[in-house]
């Protein structure tokens, strides 16, 4: 009987492992029998489940997969015998033609037009997939149109339950299957130089992928590849020994380490002797030697401080990991594509030829150093087997191209992963521009400072804020409030709000317009949408339980268009997860906005009696309208790394 008993816990236990990546705790000790290990994991599992469960019915609903699916399912009764049929379901354009539109019954005649001698028109194909579709919760009814066009219109009552949820709930993210582990490489400046304006490319892009990866609950490990390694360091450490004699007992006061860097490299290109002695500190760097390391970590130290009052300005999280940290390992590469048989010798150089990529590999030069392809095969592999990623993005500019598909391209070449099972992806971005639409630089033509910027976007979001005089109705704190949340938005939504492929014209003047497509405008919206209920005298409580109790009715065209609006945030997501382009969730907050402005202008949320100004009457179905959209717009901007204020 107890052995029959294991049989079913065990039998139960991969069932629920199947669910999903549940969790079983290792810590079974003073558990004595197989039985009460296993009755112990079941527990375990159970509650597991039970919380997966909860949150999906919390997360928000992806309106357009769940009608992907009914159409799938209608397509697959209709046509039993087509194999994989096409399924196409987008969001309408134009109110007339439904709330989504459903195109695959073209696609599918010109499949039956080549197994069937028998010519079927889209209209009937359309007709008999209408006539499949299932009994479900979300469509109120179907039309065809035109050729073939199935349009969708949705339930109201199902919209407005949706809209309940998300101001019960919260704005949660859409229920994933498994929680992935992914890697995100981003930023990575180079030490003992000051980061630049293209490196603000990488960090904000990285940043908010993070974010999004973070939301929809995914475990995220958020990585600074620094150039903290090379023969850079050689004339650094010998420049320092110059410079600053007792550096191993008094700290040395480098202030200003780009100077720094410049006297080094001016020295390394014009003095013999000091190049020389450069090539000998590199060797003992690498070969550990104590003082030699701690010259090399003051320096490291120094351009750590200047990082990291940029990633304070900006509220970026990184975890440091530089090409140093994979030094031990890259023998240990060399040797095994030796192994394999892929390496060739070229001119004492040791390169690696990949299949389908026009560049080979140096994986040690002819003195026995190690290069950039070698640490980033070592980081690659390192990041599959040790961290187990399932995505590993790399947000690197598009210059990198060709080098990273060569290196992604050797670790399929050798085996270490298949991009079937694991993606690995080069998120590339464009260069920023100036103004005159070439490359950013300063009037003496030098790169521009990422401090500088920073400090230049404070200067210019204050100017603003005073122009339009808010700093005669904002409190001090908050006019410093706004000025940072106006400076740091509008240059990460400036670079966001553009298409990373993409080169883009750098402009304060455009990104602190508070008309159109910019963080300024969408500040602005939020503010005012969050002011509507503190002016009508409407608190956090009151808003809830009218969250719970009333029913929001989307009778009028404007608040049929705003809800929906809403609710398409999980398909905004999902395509980003696909395709890694966020300048989607910018323009649908755009859209937002201003759909919120059409139902604002058109639908009274508070009613004033045109005399005395007192409040009449409150449409508290349309302050839930305001709410949704406030908290829907609040959840966008924390993926961006915006923060919003209360009042601007």
């Amino acid at each position: 009987y107890q052995e029959k008993e294991i049989k079913i816990l065990a039998a139960e236990i991969d069932r629920l492992k199947n669910f999903g990546s549940l969790e079983v705790s290792p810590s079974l000790e003073g558990l004595r029998d197989e039985n009460a290990k296993l009755k112990y994991r079941l527990n375990v599992l159970q509650k597991s489940l039970q919380e997966e469960r909860n949150k999906s019915v919390k997360s928000m609903i992806n309106i357009n997969s769940r009608i992907q699916e009914i159409f799938r399912d209608a397509i697959k009764a209709a046509y039993p015998d087509l194999e994989n049929p096409p399924l196409a379901v987008t969001p309408s354009q134009q109110p007339k033609f439904g709330d989504y539109q459903c195109n695959s019954a073209m696609s599918i005649t010109k499949m039956l037009s080549k197994t069937n001698e028998q010519k079927v028109s889209p209209r009937e194909i359309a007709d008999n997939i209408s006539r499949n579709i299932p009994d479900n919760e979300y469509i109120e009814k179907v039309e065809i149109a035109g050729p073939g066009f199935i349009n969708v219109h949705l339930r109201k009552d199902f919209v407005s339950k949706q809209l309940s949820s998300l101001l019960v709930n919260g704005v949660q993210p859409p229920a994933i299957e498994i929680r992935k582990k992914v890697v995100v490489d981003f930023s990575s400046p180079n030490i003992a130089k000051e980061m630049h304006v293209g490196h603000l490319r990488s960090t904000v892009i990285g940043d908010s992928m993070c974010r999004l990866f973070e939301f929809v609950g995914y475990d995220v490990l958020r990585l600074n590849h620094l150039g903290d390694w090379g023969t850079q360091f050689g004339m650094l450490i010998a420049h320092l020994q110059d410079k600053f004699p007792d550096f191993l007992t008094v700290s040395p006061p480098i202030g200003d380490l780009q100077a720094f860097y410049k006297e080094s490299k001016r020295r390394f290109d014009t003095e013999e002797e000091f190049k020389k002695r450069a090539y000998q500190c590199v060797v003992l760097l690498q070969s550990k030697n104590p003082d030699f390391i701690k010259a090399w970590k003051l320096i490291c130290d120094v351009s750590r401080k200047e990082f990291q009052k940029i990633y304070d300005c900006l509220d970026i999280k990184l975890i440091e990991r530089g090409e140093s940290y994979y030094q031990d390992m890259m023998k240990d590469i060399v040797q095994e594509f030796e192994d394999r048989g892929f390496v060739q010798m070229d001119d004492g150089r040791k390169i690696v030829f990949v299949p389908g990529c026009s560049v080979p590999l140096t994986i040690m030069k002819s003195d026995g150093g190690f290069t950039y392809d070698t640490s980033d095969l070592a980081a690659l592999k390192q990041r599959l087997f040790e961290e187990k990623a399932d995505i590993i993005v790399y947000v690197v500019d598009s210059g990198q191209s060709v080098h990273l598909q060569t290196v992604y391209a050797a670790g399929q070449m050798i085996g270490w992963y298949d991009p079937a099972v694991t993606r690995v992806v080069h998120a590339a971005f464009g260069v920023v521009l100036g103004e005159d639409k070439k490359k950013f630089k300063t009037r003496s033509g030098d790169t521009v400072r990422l401090i500088e910027l920073l400090e230049e976007g404070l200067k210019r979001s204050m100017d603003k804020l005073k122009d339009k005089e808010r700093d005669k109705v904002l409190t001090e704190e908050e006019l410093k409030a706004a000025q940072t949340s106006v400076a740091f938005g509008c240059i990460k939504y400036a670079d966001l709000s553009h298409n990373r492929m993409n080169d883009y014209i750098f402009s304060f003047d455009k990104m602190l317009d508070d008309r159109g497509n910019t963080a300024a405008y969408l500040l602005y919206a939020f503010t005012r949408i969050r002011s509507i209920a503190r002016l009508a005298n409407i608190d956090e409580e009151m808003l809830q339980k009218a969250a719970r109790e009333t029913k929001i009715l989307l009778d009028h065209e404007k608040e049929w268009k705003l809800g929906k609006c809403i609710l398409r945030f999980p398909e905004i997501l999902q395509k980003i997860l696909d395709d890694l382009l966020l300048h989607t969730l910018c323009d649908y907050l755009y859209e937002l906005a201003t759909t919120f402005t059409e139902f604002y202008d058109n639908c009274y949320c508070v009613e004033k009696d045109r005399q005395t100004g007192t409040i009449v009457k409150v449409n508290m179905w349309r302050m839930l309208l305001c709410e949704a959209t406030a908290a829907v717009m609040a959840k966008g901007f924390d993926i961006l790394g915006i923060k919003p204020v209360q009042k601007m």
